[in-house]
């Protein structure tokens, strides 16, 4: 007896662009209160794009609860409108990180200035002929009035976001900023106005409200060069936005031309677009033709020839005629839109190397807290007496400002938004991080052969005829196969249209099924097929073209016999053909340690013949649609981790068995919905480009790990003294700042090394 299977539940995902997070721990604690909620699958943060992304059952889950897991973290969300267009979406966010950018530059102006103010005032203790014609008290009182306005305007969101943190339980980096400062300024507050406690213990009564300023003006010119450079890591797609046109020339019913705003463009219009001009949106040519630079979306420099009937993408630039198309996208519908959108979620996901850094981040304030206080208690307790209150406090300070974990929450997200811009500025579409890391593994490519070796249609390739004048009888032939449907015919036609010459009629014209086809041209009787056609017609070859057909027949060519007039005069032989960039890209494979592999559905001597010339060893002939994703488990079988490169929806099961599947731009939805990797042109390069890419980001992001790892793992001990019982050296806190601050901009700078990548 069959039970009755449970229906199965579908996710839906949510985006959400969150503010107020300044470390790796903000973001540990919104995705844990995030899991926390019910009907959520999976959360992840990522610190970096600030962006949450949410897989949730609407059953159970509503964004409006997602939200409100945000806010009762301690955070806060920024609203977007559901119809805007990733492209507009961006460039919102944008805009708002340049307001914010702006805001955090005053704040940190103000700590500045006042702290320049603030150190000299306080270094007039260090002279004792000067603090003898000094009145301490009103000294102290004027540092406390200059030091206020650090506090309350300059620092005010360390302290709000870290009592935000302490009220939820939870402590992020803001709690570490927060306590060290507030600790020595609440012990100079107190040296201020009840010096007398100090005194009668046999304690100076010393302030630290230089310390206090310089710190928060040190951390937050960290956090200016830090949003700096984080804005610098979406260059690549704030340039491809920037390339959208602003307006669209609209021809109404009436013939007339109107300049209407991009927004305004609907379904249905007709655009006119002229020399020099960017396509508004995307559509179908209905008058005209021209040549598009596609660069924005396939990383080719060469333009691309359009014409009635082809494809047009908004954002790209029309170089030569005019021409008019019917609009079928708009919006967030886009090719531009779609890219921005996979990036974006792409710069939203999150790699499987960034696991450890994400465990680390998640225990790290804690652990500095304990690490801070006990470092407190050793240094109280075992230092002099008459220093060891100001010893204590000074060094708990600097393990608490040291102890910055922004490197760590950095080191992956940076490197991977960075990365996946410039694979889109190469046409390369890279769908989420882990499929960056998939990529780096690889050590075998699987490549199917029609349509992504070769170009997936037949061509002519050779056109002989013995004594005859070969280009008049070539535009007899095609006016014969203008007529006909086969896809041969197809080849033979624009063949003849690359070479050029007088086009000619045919009349009387019948297709012979199975066999070819035959018409009148200029009074005379003409057979395009097969050898069956001319036998049926008693018609034999010449031993010179017996020969000829032998040799191409040979080379895994289909062979079109020509007959006029009851006489076999030519031969054209077709193929489909390998692209001219396939060799080449073949051997950039091999040279960086990868096999590649040929997989096709065509006889032993067909696959060999295309093999050779493009410099494949191994290859599987005669593989059906069905078995192809079986030829990706025999590699795997073997050890090897295997990146698919296909087009076509048979490919698709190839592509989501394989660890890495990339799919050719110029195929079939399905299969680029089944691949990691989408190659926005029809060319073998990509695939290098994306190995490439690949392994060029992962080495970053374990640089900066290293980096980060190291900088914490030494910086906190130094801070804590102990280098002080053998060389009496101890970390001032604001040298604690300013080493936190350039730890975080160190893996900014070396993410931003990779928008220099060029695989050429």
């Amino acid at each position: 007896m069959l039970l009755p299977m449970e229906p199965v539940l579908k996710t839906k995902t949510e985006t959400l662009d969150i503010e107020g997070m300044t470390c790796a721990s903000c973001a540990a604690f919104v995705e844990k209160s995030l899991s926390r909620t019910p009907g959520v699958q999976r959360a992840l943060v990522n610190y970096a794009t600030e962006k949450a992304t949410i897989d949730y059952l609407p059953t159970e889950a509503t964004p409006a609860a997602l939200r409100q897991a945000v806010v009762s973290a301690g955070y806060s969300v920024v609203e977007r409108a559901p119809d805007t267009s990733a492209a507009e979406r961006s460039a919102e966010l944008d805009r708002q990180k340049a307001l914010a950018y702006q805001q955090l530059k005053r704040r940190f102006w103000v700590a500045t200035g006042l702290a320049i103010v603030i150190m000299p005032l306080s270094m007039l203790m260090l002279w004792p002929a000067l603090m003898a014609r000094v009145n301490m008290p009103v000294l102290n009182y004027a540092l406390l009035l200059l030091t206020l306005p650090v506090l309350a305007y300059s620092g005010r969101e360390f302290y709000v976001s870290a009592w935000n943190g302490f009220k939820h339980r939870a402590a992020n980096m803001d709690t570490l900023i927060a306590v060290g400062t507030g600790a020595a300024f609440l012990y100079s507050l107190a040296a201020t106005v009840v010096p007398d406690f100090f005194t009668s213990r046999g304690l100076i009564p010393e302030v630290y409200y230089d310390t206090t300023a310089t710190i928060i003006a040190l951390i937050l010119l960290g956090k200016v060069l830090e949003l700096r450079a984080k804005t610098q890591t979406s260059a690549a797609m704030r340039s491809l936005m920037g390339l959208q046109a602003k307006t669209a020339r609209v021809v109404r019913p009436d013939g007339q031309e109107v300049d209407v705003p991009i927004e305004q463009v609907q379904l249905g219009n007709i655009v006119l677009v002229r020399p020099g001009e960017k396509v508004a949106t995307d559509g179908i040519i209905t008058d005209g033709q021209s040549s598009l630079d596609e660069a924005m979306l396939t990383g080719e420099s060469l333009p691309v020839t359009k014409k009635t009937g082809d494809p047009v993408f908004g954002a790209t630039l029309n170089k030569t005629g005019s021409f008019r198309f019917e609009v079928t996208k708009v919006g967030a519908d886009t090719m531009l839109s779609q890219i921005v959108k996979l990036v974006e979620d792409a710069q939203g996901s999150r790699a499987p190397i960034q696991r450890l850094a994400d465990k680390v981040s998640a225990i790290f304030v804690p652990t500095v807290v304990v690490i801070a206080i006990l470092t407190f208690v050793l240094w109280f307790d075992l230092a002099p007496a008459e220093t060891r209150l100001p010893l204590a406090l000074v060094n708990f300070v600097a393990v608490l400002i040291i102890a910055c974990p922004c490197a760590l929450g950095l080191a992956t997200p940076t490197a991977i938004m960075v990365s996946t811009g410039k694979g889109a500025e190469h046409g390369v579409l890279i769908r989420n991080a882990e499929a960056l890391e998939k990529a780096y593994q690889v050590n075998t490519v699987l490549l199917d052969k029609t349509g992504t070796i070769t170009r997936g249609e037949p061509a002519v390739t050779d056109f002989v005829a013995p004594g005859q004048d070969g280009a008049q009888l070539l535009q007899v032939v095609a006016a014969v196969e203008r007529q006909s449907e086969h896809p041969l015919a197809e080849a033979v036609v624009r063949h003849a249209d690359d070479q050029g010459g007088d086009k000619l009629t045919a009349t009387d014209f019948r297709a012979v099924e199975g066999k070819g086809a035959a018409a009148t041209v200029d009074g005379q009787a003409v057979l395009i097929g097969n050898r069956r056609l001319l036998s049926d017609e008693g018609i034999t070859l010449s031993p010179e073209l017996k020969v000829l057909a032998e040799q191409l027949l040979s080379q895994a060519k289909t062979v079109l016999y020509v007959a006029v007039a009851g006489q076999a005069v030519g031969l054209l032989g077709v193929a489909d053909t390998v692209r001219d960039t396939s060799a080449a890209a073949i051997k950039k494979l091999q040279a960086l340690g990868i096999e590649v592999v040929m997989m096709t559905g065509d006889n032993p001597q067909t696959a060999a013949q295309v093999a050779g010339q493009v410099g494949i060893i191994r290859y599987f002939a005669e593989v059906l649609p069905a078995d192809k994703a079986g030829k990706v488990k025999e590699l795997q079988g073997e050890g090897r981790i295997v990146a698919m490169v296909g087009d076509g929806i048979n490919d698709a099961p190839a592509l989501a068995q394989a660890d890495i599947g990339l799919a050719v731009g110029s195929g079939t939805d399905v299969a680029m919905e089944a691949a990691g990797i989408t190659l926005m042109r029809s060319d073998l390069n990509g695939v290098v480009t994306a190995i490439e890419l690949s392994r060029q980001t992962i080495r970053t992001i374990k640089q900066n790990l290293f980096f980060a790892f190291i900088y914490n793992t030494l910086g906190i001990p130094v801070a804590a003294g102990l280098l002080y019982p053998f060389f009496g050296i101890l970390l001032s806190p604001m040298l604690a700042a300013a080493a936190m601050a350039l730890s975080s901009v160190s893996v900014l700078a070396n993410s931003l090394r990779l928008r220099s990548f060029d695989n050429h």
